[in-house]
């Protein structure tokens, strides 16, 4: 392989690894900060019990997730600094705004949540975790700005001296419909996966403990981390579907050869269906491709919204921005280094098309399983001493992580051959675009991707055996029998009289 797919390769292993702890991240801290402020509303130690519990895993979880990001931004200059070059000047403010607003906000206030268990008043300490949960989710905001920018470029302009991209306004960068509709969408999706998370490890324990025969502890402290973790589920499952109504039809109109290779259309159609399952090798060519248990027009409904609107298919979509791009560069007076007749204009259909497949089921998965447990869990006792529910439980964890990794995949596969998309015909700036291939760093080697290659696979993966074995010993532990909980001669966790500090109840 070339400098171009060992880079990509590299980039696809390390991010596709990160975003396994980024959602959980996000959606676990403000359900965190939930449990505690149930505990300082109502006085109930089974919150305080809970808050404590899923709190050391929202930690071991966010220290792994800011190990592995770490290298993202490294890549970056190792083997794309030719894409370095080109963003720059737009990247480094949104990349700047989440470090110093965000992220600086997020490991302050973690620091004192984690050391401030009776030091600080209560109702402070409360506020700790969610300026954490708030931080977060605005990180999130700024790191999707910037990936938005990459999908449809805005408030900015092509310097053709340069040969740089050079922001004009930065309202118009955070406020690109692009991450209008992906933040939300990232956002629910997030909270799907630690409901499923909360919801999944609850109903293992409440099993695991009226098997036992512990029936108080499973009703009174597990039950409702299970009640919590599945309306979480519920309720972001319906904001993903909504979002990602929202964002597929934003898709067509920004990338139409994305959502062409969604369905792997190659040739135009006029109420284009949507099949389940499609047979033969699915090469880019598009020869020997049937599409199976297709849903009539929902392709074109899920695009436009009309289940009779007219999708272009792969073939004319080459045809016109290969048509594009040679016009642009003969307008602007602008050399051309490669051929468009010999590249292609739209991503790997194979890829595209599966891993949109992927992202919906689990997705959907996911939430259906939340519908059908808060059924089976509509009466006392009905579930909750099954064995296969807490293992049902435990399997569901997996699903909206796959969800959102092959979510990510069709994002960022679906957007090639361009990292920088072009806006000819929608409401982006003209010209600002860049190839991939002219992205990648100029002066390393494929010896050098390799050896990072991997450097960073092997270090990855003992930081994942790291990771589960933490998350399952402390998950195994489940919660506190007891907990030191605040006296109401002292409801503010403050020292005691004598000016000393009483022993710590929340160590790490």
């Amino acid at each position: 392989m070339d400098v171009l797919d060992l880079a990509r390769w590299q980039f696809g292993i390390t991010t596709v690894y990160h975003f396994i702890f980024v959602p959980l991240t996000i959606g676990l801290s403000p359900l965190v900060a939930i449990m505690q402020t149930a505990w300082v509303r109502t006085g109930n130690e089974r919150w305080l019990r809970l808050t404590k519990f899923f709190g050391k895993l929202l930690l071991i979880n966010f220290a792994i997730g800011v190990a592995t990001g770490i290298v993202q931004e490294f890549q970056f200059g190792m083997n794309w600094s030719e894409y370095s070059r080109f963003v720059g000047d737009v990247f480094g403010a949104p990349l700047a705004m989440e470090a110093l607003a965000a992220f600086f906000v997020e490991s302050t206030f973690l620091g004192l949540w984690i050391f401030g268990w009776d030091r600080l008043p209560k109702k402070i300490h409360l506020a700790c975790i969610w300026a954490v949960a708030i931080a977060t989710n605005l990180s999130a905001f700024f790191i999707l700005a910037a990936n938005s920018w990459m999908q449809h470029p805005v408030g900015t302009t092509y310097n053709f001296e340069t040969g740089r991209a050079e922001m004009t306004d930065i309202v118009a960068v955070l406020t690109n419909p692009t991450v209008l509709a992906a933040f939300p969408h990232t956002i629910a999706a997030a909270f799907l996966t630690a409901g499923t998370f909360v919801a999944g490890i609850a109903a293992w324990w409440m099993v695991r403990l009226v098997r036992r025969g512990d029936i108080a502890k499973a009703r009174d402290v597990y039950r409702p981390a299970v009640i919590l973790g599945l309306v979480t589920m519920l309720v972001s499952g319906a904001g993903v579907a909504l979002t990602g109504d929202w964002q597929a039809k934003l898709m067509f109109d920004q990338q139409p050869a994305k959502m062409a290779a969604a369905e792997g259309l190659c040739e135009t159609q006029d109420g284009a269906a949507f099949s389940i399952l499609a047979i033969g090798d699915l090469t880019n060519d598009c020869d020997g491709v049937k599409h199976l248990i297709e849903l009539p027009g929902f392709t074109s409904f899920l695009a436009t919204g009309d289940f009779n609107a007219r999708i272009r298919g792969v073939d004319e979509l080459q045809e016109h921005y290969t048509q594009w791009v040679t016009q642009w560069e003969q307008d602007n007076g602008v050399e051309a280094t490669f051929d468009p007749a010999d590249t292609r204009f739209y991503p790997n259909l194979a890829v595209t098309y599966w891993s949109f497949r992927l992202m919906i089921g689990f997705g959907v998965g996911s939430a259906a399983l939340s519908l059908a447990a808060l059924w089976l869990l509509r009466r006392k006792g009905s579930v909750t001493g099954k064995p296969w529910f807490g293992r049902l439980g435990i399997a569901a964890i997996a699903t909206p992580f796959l969800a959102s990794a092959f979510g990510w995949i069709f994002t960022e596969m679906g957007r090639q051959p361009w990292v920088v998309a072009p806006n000819p015909n929608s409401s982006g700036v003209d010209g600002v675009w860049l190839l991939t291939a002219r992205g990648v760093s100029e002066v390393v080697s494929p010896g050098m991707v390799w050896f990072s290659m991997i450097g960073f696979t092997l270090l990855y993966g003992v930081l994942a055996v790291v990771w589960f074995r933490l998350m399952k010993r402390y998950a195994v532990e489940g919660v506190a029998d007891t907990e030191h909980d605040p006296s109401p001669d002292n409801p503010d966790n403050a020292p005691d009289a004598d000016g000393t500090d009483r022993p710590l109840s929340f160590a790490y």
